[in-house]
């Protein structure tokens, strides 16, 4: 995995429009062995934190369903394939709560997304470039980490 490449894909992605979830699904389909259209419309509905609920980070979900795409491809049997998914979701939500403390996005950024007042107050202090492109670069280093 050319964990250097699929980071800048997953960032460029973001910047352009998409949401965390959608970058970072996205960008991991060479090593999930297909396409992004598909990915994209399956994690659409991810991003703001599930729904625009700032629940789970987008990043996060993005990355649990990789990881659920690469044990489907890779373990022959479902419970085999499920417990191996389960345990990578498990050592990436450890990792990734040690890097920024949390995997909720309301806590990650600090900002009240459906609010056009906190959302642009979100956009003058660069959350998105401090806290969105970090989370989804460091969910794809998490993901190279796991899935080797």
């Amino acid at each position: 995995m050319d964990t250097d490449k699929i980071k800048k894909e997953a960032v460029s992605r973001f910047k352009s429009g998409f949401n965390c979830s959608q970058s970072v699904l996205a960008a991991m389909a060479p090593v999930l062995n297909t396409g992004t259209g598909t990915l994209e419309k399956i994690s659409s509905g991810f991003g703001g934190g599930m729904g625009h609920m700032q629940g789970t980070c987008g990043a996060v979900t993005g990355s649990f369903m990789s990881i659920s795409l690469f044990c489907g491809n890779k373990y022959s049997n479902n419970d085999e394939r499920t417990n191996k998914a389960y345990g990578l979701i498990r050592q990436f939500n450890s990792e990734f709560t040690s890097r920024h403390g949390s995997t909720c996005c309301r806590e990650l950024i600090k900002y009240e997304l459906d609010s056009p007042e906190e959302h642009d107050k979100a956009v003058k202090a660069n959350v998105f470039e401090e806290v969105c492109e970090v989370c989804i670069a460091d969910s794809i280093d998490i993901l190279s980490d796991l899935l080797k």
